[in-house]
This record gives C-alpha cells, structure tokens and sequence, in this order.
C-alpha cells in the first residue's frame, strides 16, 4: 500500500523579553519555501525535509510537503504570522485525505496570545484531520514541551545532539515510527515527564558532560521492543511561560511503566546535576585579555559571546566585547556579527577603501550587553549578505545576512549586518573576505552550535558573558509567568 503523508518544517525559538516581535518578514527574510521550492533547496541538505524524504522513497510513499520556513529566534510571534506559517498546511489537511503526517516543529514557539505555539497549531491541526490520522513531530531539544503536544502528537523525536547535527537521523527515525503506525504494525502514544527547572544546566550540551550519559541510556531504551524514541530536552529558559524547562519525552506503546521509570531516572538525573556547570563564563574585560595575549601557533583563541546569541533571541548588536578588545588592543582578530541596518545605511554612502567614522551597534537596548561606540576605520567591504554554507549545521544551504559591511578598525575586522543571525558556519566569515583560520583572535556571537565549525580550527575556546538578553545568568531577567518555584530563580 502506498501512504499518503503530509509533511512540513515550521520553526520558532521564540524569547518572550525581546522587545522585538517576530512577523511574516522576519520568517521570509530566512526562509518561507513551498511545496517543491522547499524540497529542491532543502531535499539534500542536513535537514529534517530530507529525512522525511528519504523514508519516503524508501517506503514508497506518496509525500505532499506544505512549507518549510523559520525565523531567527526573537520575540513573541504576531497572531496574524501564526496564522500564515499554519495556513499552508491547514488547506492541504482540509483539501486531501493523508495516512499520516510528519512535521518538523522547533517546540519554544510563542504567540503574543498563547503561550504553547506547537500545541495551538496541532489543535488546529486536529480539529481538521481527527484523531485517527497519526501525526509525527521532530523537535529542537531547547523545545518547552507541553502537555498538550504530548498529546496531541502520536511520535515525538527530538534532536539528540548540541550542536545540532543530527536532524536528518532523527526525521528518519520519526518517518519509520509513522510508517509503522500507519501499517497497524504500532499504536504509539507519548508520556512526558518534567521537573521545575528553566532549563538543563548546560543547556542541553552533547560534546561533553552528562548529556552524553543520557543519551546512551536514551538509546539504549529504544532497544525495548515497545519503546520507539526517547527525547531528552534542555528546554529554553529565555521563555516566561507556564510550561518552561527541561522534559523527558518516551514514545512507546502497551504498558507506561517500565518507560515512566526510565523517563524519571534521567529527569532525576537533571534535577540531581542541576549545580554542574560546564561553562566558566568570563568578563568582557577578561575574556578579551586573554585573548589580547593569545600566540597563534596553533590555531585561533575563539571567544564566543553567550550572552548576544541572536540564536536565542539576542539582538546581537551588543559592544561591550567589541569595545573591551579594542581596549586590549587586539590585533589580527575578527568579530560577528554586529546586527546594526543603520550603520550598513550609512556606510553604503561611503566608499569602499576609505576612512570612516561612525557610531556602531547598541542601539537596541543599550542596557544588554554595552551601547553604542564610536568607531573610525577602513571600509573593506559591501555585500548584500548571501552565502552558502559549508559546514555540519548549514552545509549547502543558503542564507543571507541582508545587508552587510566589513570594517576594519585597528586590528579587528569586524562584520556588520542586517538581519540577526548566530554564528555557525565558516562561511558567514570567508565568504565576505574574512578567513578565521588565518586570525589570530576569532570573537563570535553564539553559544554552542559555532563549536560545528570553529572547534577544528581553534587551538583554544572561551565564553563571556557580556550582560545582553540571553545571559546564562537567569536570574537577571524578568520573570512573570513561570510557576514557582523554579531552579534557579529559587534555590
């Protein structure tokens, strides 16, 4: 029998303190791909579309993809851009009939209106297709799952790796749990077990630590015959909502407990190691001394500035570490991105090769993480931001910083651009001139996915936090509406 499936990529990490709410422009100026657009740029890359693809020619199924889109993490998404990413696949659901339905959901996705992003689309979903139609999910392990979605979705599999290298893996594994529900083979259903944290203390790292434990008992359970994905997830605690922190997911069938005492064990295992951070997160100030006294025999010093991650919802143009490097006189470095469409306004007025004075970045929120400063340098460089990239995360995609600019000021070029975007990929530096093997200091804005790319070139890594929106230090930010009490807002 050939399956009829349904399938779909919609993503949104979304941190409830940015002022910045996220809109249909802010999703298109990534990505917003339909049906065989998606599946030409997306088919053969490292993404859960090509997953779902490969099972389907592998099992032979008839698949109809609706949209592949996502936006850079930011804040809450607008009711009328919900509306847009949903409608796509609610006119095939209400058009056609499917066997199943296989959709890769970020999981931390937040109207302005309902706190539980995927759970409100998969009600939606559900009031179209019934209960007898089986859906899969793929998550993001910084997913806040819910109750609802637990319910609602028969299979759930999320990412097993930080960085995140594994989507293609893991869209398989939800395709074949689906194929198997879908020939009557399985009947699974989802527990979901949580514990009163904003987030897994190292935010769900897999390179080392005890995520690597976890994971190897995770799969070491997918080895019983009624269990068929367990999901260990981080949780983002930059969301101030009900449903905040770190879960433990066991997709199986028949009898729940031999699967809610595995889930337990490792969600004790959380708890327990909640003190045992992986990180030493440095001053600006010391972070760019070290770095000012780096010898680059053997590679870079890459510093990585936590705090600014735009990958989790950061403006990303905070100065604070600019201006400490410049300050410790750093020399043969690079930093970026720094997100400021003013500055690229002002300097495509200028001329490439010539001096310039300007006030750069922090212009956001000039009290997270450092405000403006006032630069002189050489342009080096305008662009309008396109590349492809070319490493574990974002091999043979296409993304675009919009807008973009190299400055070199003393000895640090630094790159400017428009749309906020985290640092992952070598390319998003070589393809604007900049060759970060060849620096001596490499300062980015990322937390853990720049290690994909920048590990292998760097004779060493460091992390800062400057103070910005995505501070590891929880306690800083304004929490409302997360259930108290809560680690580590209580201790």
């Amino acid at each position: 029998m050939s399956f009829r499936v349904l399938s779909a990529e919609i993503s949104h990490e979304t941190n409830t303190f940015s002022i910045r709410p996220t809109n249909l422009a802010a999703f298109k100026n990534r990505y917003f791909l339909l049906g065989e657009d998606a599946i030409r740029e997306r088919g053969q890359a490292n993404t859960d579309l090509a997953g779902f693809l490969d099972v389907a020619r592998d099992k032979g199924w008839v698949l109809t993809h609706a949209v592949s889109t996502s936006a850079p993490p930011g804040g809450l998404v607008t009711p009328g851009t919900f509306m847009a990413l949903a409608a796509p696949v609610i006119a095939l659901a209400l058009a056609q009939s499917f066997d199943g339905i296989l959709l890769s959901l970020h999981g931390a996705m937040v109207i302005d209106g309902a706190e539980d992003g995927e759970g409100t689309f998969l009600a939606r979903l559900r009031e179209v297709t019934g209960r007898d139609v089986p859906i899969a999910i793929t998550l993001d392990p910084h997913a806040n799952v819910s109750q609802e979605m637990a319910d609602l979705a028969d299979i759930i599999v999320s990412y097993k790796t930080y960085p995140h290298v594994d989507m293609r893996d893991c869209a398989v594994l939800a395709g074949e749990i689906l194929h198997r529900t879908m020939s009557d083979e399985i009947a699974p259903k989802t527990l979901r077990v949580h514990r009163p944290m904003l987030e897994e203390v190292n935010g769900g790292r897999t390179d080392a630590g005890p995520m690597i434990e976890r994971n190897a008992r995770a799969l070491e359970h997918q080895q019983h015959p009624d269990a068929f994905a367990v999901s260990i997830n981080a949780g983002f605690g930059n969301a101030d909502i009900a449903e905040v922190g770190p879960t433990v997911l066991v997709t199986y069938q028949g009898d729940p407990t031999p699967h809610e005492r595995l889930a337990n064990e490792l969600a004790d295992d959380i708890w327990d190691r909640r003190f045992e951070g992986l990180n030493d997160y440095l001053s600006v100030e010391a972070a760019a001394a070290q770095c000012a006294g780096h010898e680059a025999e053997n590679g870079p010093i890459v510093v990585a500035d936590y705090a600014d991650n735009p990958g989790g919802g950061a403006y990303g143009d905070a100065t604070s570490l600019l201006a400490a490097l410049l300050a410790a006189s750093a020399d043969n470095a690079c930093f970026g991105p720094l997100v400021d469409p003013e500055a690229i306004e002002y300097l495509e007025t200028q001329t490439v090769g010539r001096a310039v004075t300007l006030e750069l970045g922090g212009k956001t929120d000039p009290d997270r993480g450092g405000g403006p400063i006032t630069v002189t340098g050489t342009l080096k460089m305008l662009s309008d931001g396109n590349f492809a990239g070319t490493g574990p995360i974002l091999g043979g995609l296409h993304r675009s910083w919009g807008r973009t600019a190299v400055l070199g000021v003393v000895g640090i070029d630094i790159l400017i651009v428009t749309n906020a975007t985290q640092m992952l990929d070598l390319a998003q530096f070589q393809t604007f001139g900049i060759d970060p093997a060849a620096k001596t200091i490499v300062a980015l804005k990322s937390m853990q996915h720049f290690r994909a790319a920048f590990e292998p070139i760097a004779s060493r890594i460091i992390v800062c936090d400057s103070g910005a929106l995505c501070t590891p230090d929880l306690a800083r930010l304004p929490y409302r509406n997360v259930p108290r009490p809560i680690f580590p807002l209580d201790r």
